[in-house]
């Protein structure tokens, strides 16, 4: 599955009490694009599906759990950004700013 890092789910945490609303959750979703093919992409979302996988507070879709199948969502803080970082043993090969990746 997919691990999320205590880091990351503070994060998440603080994100869903800024939004005020009980019945938001976090997406993580893989989208075609970007320089390296696909895209990492967050959002917030009301309901889940049917198909949705729910993994430390974050649903994520069937498509776009077999491209972070075994993936780790964490969250960074730098001087540079802050942001969520997914390992993904997957990808082939990232971009730099990684948030794109290949398989």
């Amino acid at each position: 599955m997919i691990t999320v890092t205590e880091k990351a789910m503070e994060k998440i945490n603080a994100l869903l009490q800024e939004e005020g609303n009980p019945d938001f959750k976090v997406r993580a979703f893989v989208t075609g694009g970007g320089c390296s093919g696909f895209n990492y992409g967050f959002t917030f979302e009301e309901n889940k599906d049917e198909d949705d996988f729910e993994v430390g507070g974050i649903i994520v879709d069937s498509m776009s759990m077999q491209y972070l199948q075994g993936a780790i969502i964490d969250w960074e803080d730098s001087v540079m950004s802050s942001q969520f970082v997914i390992r993904n043993p997957n990808a082939t090969a990232t971009c730099g700013c990684g948030k794109s990746f290949a398989v």
